[in-house]
Parts: C-alpha cells; sequence; structure tokens
C-alpha cells in the first residue's frame, strides 16, 4: 500500500474549520430582531423571543471568540499574513463606526444651523434647558482620556514585557470606563430634557447613549484583554488581540472628543 502523503500547507493563510457559529448568530440576530418588534408592539412572547436572541447572541460570542483565541493562542494559526488581514479587518470596521457616529454629527449640525419653526427657529430648541459642558460633560472627557493614556501605558508595558506593570494600567482603564459610565448614567437620570423632547432630546441621548453602548462593549473587550494577559496569552511580539482593544478605545475616546466640542460645548454656547 502506498502511504497516503501527508498534507502540507503551502501558504500563509488560515483556512478556518466548518463551524456551526455563523449560523447559530444569524439565529440569534433573527430572533432578536423579531422579538424586538414583537416586543415593542405589546405581542405575547416577544419580550420571551428578544430575551433568547440576546442569550444566543452572548453565547456566540463567547463560543466563537474562544475559538478563535484558541486557533492564535495554542494552534499557531495567526501567521504575519493572518494577522495583516485582522488588522486590516479592524481598521475597517472602525472606518464603518466612523460612518455611523457621522450620522448622528449630520443630524445635530442639520437641526441646529438651521432651525426649522416649530422647534422655535432657535437653537437649543424653545423650552429646552442645554446642559453645561462644564460639569459632568468635563469630568467625563477627563475621565475618558485618562483611560486612553492608560491603555497606552498598558500596552508599552507589553511591548517591553513588563506583565504586572500592564495589568495594573488595564486595571486603571477599566476603572475608569466604569466610573465614567455610571457618571453618564447619572446626568442622564437628572437630565432637563427627555428623548421625546424634540430633536436636540433625539439627537443628545442617541449620539451620546451610542457612545456609551461603546464604552461598554470596550470595557468588556478590555476586560477580556486583562484575563488573557494574566492567563499569558500575549507576547512582547504577538498581542494583536489587545492591539484591537485599544484602538477600539481611542476610537472610543475621540468620538467622546467630539461630542463634547459639539453637542455639549457648541451647542450650549452658540445660540442660532
Amino acid at each position: 500500500m502506498k502511504e497516503q502523503a501527508k498534507k502540507v500547507q503551502r501558504h500563509p493563510f488560515h483556512l478556518v474549520d466548518p463551524s456551526p457559529w455563523p449560523f447559530v448568530a444569524a439565529l440569534g440576530g433573527l430572533s432578536s430582531t423579531f422579538g424586538g418588534v414583537l416586543y415593542m408592539h405589546n405581542y405575547d412572547g416577544g419580550g420571551q423571543l428578544l430575551c433568547l436572541g440576546l442569550i444566543t447572541i452572548l453565547y456566540v460570542m463567547f463560543t466563537w471568540w474562544r475559538d478563535v483565541i484558541r486557533e492564535a493562542s495554542f494552534e499557531g494559526q495567526h501567521t504575519a499574513a493572518v494577522q495583516q488581514g485582522l488588522r486590516m479587518g479592524m481598521i475597517l470596521f472602525i472606518v464603518s463606526e466612523v460612518m455611523f457616529f457621522f450620522a448622528f454629527f449630520w443630524a445635530f449640525f442639520t437641526s441646529s444651523l438651521s432651525p426649522v419653526f416649530n422647534i422655535g427657529g432657535v437653537w437649543p430648541p424653545a423650552g429646552i434647558e442645554a446642559i453645561s459642558p462644564w460639569g459632568l460633560p468635563l469630568l467625563n472627557t477627563i475621565i475618558l482620556l485618562s483611560s486612553g493614556a492608560s491603555v497606552t501605558w498598558s500596552h508599552h508595558a507589553i511591548v517591553r514585557g513588563f506583565k504586572k506593570e500592564a495589568l495594573l494600567s488595564l486595571l486603571i482603564t477599566i476603572i475608569f470606563a466604569a466610573i465614567f459610565t455610571g457618571l453618564q448614567g447619572f446626568e442622564y437620570i437628572n437630565a432637563p430634557f427627555a428623548m421625546s423632547d424634540s430633536v436636540y432630546g433625539s439627537v443628545f441621548f442617541m449620539a451620546t447613549g451610542f457612545h456609551g453602548f461603546h464604552v461598554i462593549i470596550g470595557t468588556i473587550f478590555l476586560s477580556v484583554c486583562t484575563f488573557r494577559l494574566y492567563f499569558d496569552h500575549f507576547s512582547r511580539q504577538r498581542h494583536f488581540g489587545f492591539e484591537a482593544a485599544a484602538w477600539y478605545w481611542h476610537f472610543v475616546d475621540v468620538v467622546w472628543l467630539f461630542l463634547f466640542l459639539t453637542i455639549y460645548w457648541w451647542g450650549f454656547n452658540v445660540i442660532v
């Protein structure tokens, strides 16, 4: 009998094994969408379907990314070419997020530079008391910028091989993120207007709310990186998982700066 020839990989790319997670994720997204619509229209079972979809998505996130971590850290599948593709994918993802927030800024400037008659022809709209930028918004800006500095500190510590220093700076970043989220929630509770109060309330809560959602996602991202760093998944040369989290966090920082300068500061000081 002839010996079976061994398969030799003659390219640097990772051909992934068959996985059920894309299909399961699609089912979770479908369930969340239908469940959300049914719930908002007060149909029986809508809330349960929504919860089932969200739980499915969270489960897929855990298992799928667990597989990716295994392929990278233990199987050595992430070659230089694969890492280059992952970097490009993360960059394109952040660019898509920039376009997402661009829509909110477009809505804000369209409404504020030429306010229509049914909001009083002025900006902020008649009857709206804008939030001063020099209170909680300024404090949140300082906190978020400090978290950007601490995550950069952690990156440099990883590159230099200082594990304890990297862990400490990552924990500081996560603490800053938790404080920011708490203060943002406090601001929402005490805001002098609601989302239903004209286009001002809608744009304010949509833009800052989605930013807050991104902060929560980034906090989870950094928390996972903290555990991975503790279990030595990162080395001085191979730590793209952390780099992706750091890039995402810097993006969150930059978006908040634009939110602070436009919706908070410009919207408070400029009356059209």
